[in-house]
């Protein structure tokens, strides 16, 4: 532990933002009078339990427009067919007629993404109960040559769950069922069309969590985070999907199910075929089931809100993260002043929870572990490190969850503020920690004007990006500037033009900035392997010129 001495040198000034606590506050002198960093570091990790929030002052087409990308401009491919009422006829004799849509109203939301940037044509969705039912359908469709677009949550932002043009869209929605849970293993088992946050709401129950969190999560289905091996919040602590989801159940376009539905850790027995299908997005089969290893929910929980001046300290603050927090380090966001003010002046539920300024830069830190005690001394090591370093100028830990749910919603709540700017040019990018906040400052000076506000966040913790570009409309002149600039600059740099969102119909033709062409035509391969008529989701993840 630290000598009295050393903890002398370290005085904080702090501001009780909100004193419902008698037990908290007592002992520190309220109106930003100076206490004594011990005072501090004995109180300010109480946990969530606690209701007041202390502040720390001075802790050192896509048919018909181009405006999502230039390989947003394809042709149908004039080997599908269209839909008739022989078709109409065959699928409400198998679904029944509650579960082919065909409402101009329902459709019209199921063409467009949540970004209403890409908008399909298709006049018919179909919703089925399970994956005999899912199988017929495709059995089908893939007879006739009628394409297919599988659709869970649609809150992808590539255009990969949408039609292109009058695709069939398959929507597992009703696909809801929690199949079993080992409460021995954390083994969790469901369909594909569960949403993600009520899963987590069951798990809770059970005392687990997810180890995948979305901003996303009230929406998406699980099915569709695995189709496109969604990244989210937890990955710096539990890795991607390809290592927590244990096997799952797909439909081939043909209609044959694939049951890989394995609940074990260990199982070498031949090629891992699952792994084809997570983050394939739908091009090589449609995932019905699910079983996901879950970890258990442990109760000491902290949260901090920091500010740096620079981004070179929020890098330093990383490192020294994940050398002193170590293993109860779970979470590690990050977010520009561009951001930040983007999220105060659109959502009107947002509060600074650090109002003296705004700051270059700010850091999001969770920690999630078993024993009180000794997280509490990791924390305050990092703590008095960070002061001691000047790598975080300003800061808030939460003192009850009301508070934690707060400063996520600053983070969760910046694809909304952008949303509500106007136009929103959208890059997901994984690129070399140190080299990431590079691509900001050159975007900005590349667009050099004051129709474009760049924004830059992200997860830190795991190298990945989220570069936006505000602008009041969607401009030629602007996304001729961004593109091809920003996948050039992100090959150049070694990185992937996709850290998490897929590559959907945007980003299909800019596959190359990331993959050989050997490579991509191994892709095309396996592809025309399991979908030869090519009818599963087609114009995304591959060129569809490698498979005309």
């Amino acid at each position: 532990m630290f000598s009295a001495s050393y903890r002398r040198k370290l005085i904080l000034n702090l501001t009780i933002l909100n004193n419902r606590s008698s037990s908290l506050s007592q002992g520190f002198t309220h109106h930003s009078a100076p206490v004594p960093v011990n005072q501090f570091l004995a109180s300010f990790t109480r946990g969530l339990q606690n209701p007041s929030l202390i502040h720390l002052r001075n802790i050192s087409e896509i048919q018909h427009r181009n405006y999502g990308s230039e390989a947003s401009i394809v042709q149908r491919n004039p080997k599908f067919s269209t839909i008739n009422n022989d078709d109409i006829t065959y699928f409400e004799k198998i679904l029944g007629a509650k579960k082919v849509i065909q409402d101009n109203e329902e459709l019209e939301t199921a063409n467009t993404d949540w970004m209403n940037k890409y908008k399909g044509s298709s006049k018919l969705m179909l919703q089925p109960d399970n994956t005999e039912e899912l199988s017929q359908i495709l059995k089908y469709c893939n007879s006739r040559c009628l394409a297919v677009v599988p659709q869970g949550g649609n809150t992808g932002l590539v255009g990969g769950s949408v039609p292109v043009f009058d695709e069939v869209i398959v929507n597992t929605r009703r696909m809801n069922k929690i199949i079993s849970f080992d409460e021995v293993s954390g083994v969790l088992v469901c369909e594909a069309g569960c949403i993600l946050e009520n899963l987590i709401s069951f798990l809770d129950q059970k005392g687990f969590i997810m180890p995948l969190d979305l901003g996303a999560k009230g929406s998406c289905q699980i099915g569709g985070n695995v189709s496109t091996n969604a990244g989210g919040l937890r990955l710096v602590r539990y890795g991607s999907l390809h290592g927590t989801v244990l096997g799952l159940e797909a439909v081939l376009a043909n209609g044959d199910v694939i049951d890989m539905l394995g609940t074990l850790r260990k199982d070498n027995t031949g090629y891992d075929l699952k792994h084809l299908f997570i983050g394939s997005e739908g091009s090589l089969g449609i995932i019905t089931k699910v079983s996901i290893l879950t970890p258990p929910k442990l109760s000491a929980v902290n949260i901090a809100f920091l500010a740096c001046e620079d981004y070179a300290s929020c890098q330093k603050l990383l490192f020294q993260a994940k050398r002193r927090l170590g293993e109860i380090l779970s979470a590690f966001e990050f977010l520009d002043a561009q951001a930040m003010n983007l999220v105060l002046h659109h959502l009107d539920s947002v509060r600074n929870p650090l109002p003296s300024s705004i700051y270059s830069f700010y850091v999001l830190i969770e920690t999630t572990g078993s024993n009180e005690s000794s997280d509490k001394e990791k924390l305050e090591a990092f703590l008095l490190h960070a002061m001691e370093t000047g790598l975080v100028s300003d800061g808030a830990i939460a003192q009850d969850s009301s508070q934690a749910s707060s400063f996520w919603h600053i983070r969760e709540g910046i694809p909304e503020a952008l949303q509500k700017a106007g136009a929103v040019y959208k890059y997901d990018l994984s690129i070399p920690v140190e080299k990431m906040y590079d691509l900001v400052e050159d975007m900005r000076l590349r667009l050099g004007d004051d129709r474009a506000n760049v924004v830059g966040y992200g997860h830190l913790g795991d190298g990945n990006l989220h570069l936006n570009v505000s602008a009041p409309k969607y401009d030629d002149d602007i996304l001729a500037k961004i593109e091809p600039f920003v996948y050039e600059w992100t090959s150049r740099h070694r990185g992937s033009i996709s850290a998490e969102h897929g590559l959907g119909l945007m980003k299909a033709e800019k596959i190359y900035y990331s993959k050989s062409s050997e490579t991509v035509q191994l892709m095309a391969s396996i592809k025309r392997l399991l979908d030869p008529n090519g009818v599963l989701n087609p114009y995304k993840v591959i060129p569809p010129s490698l498979l005309s």
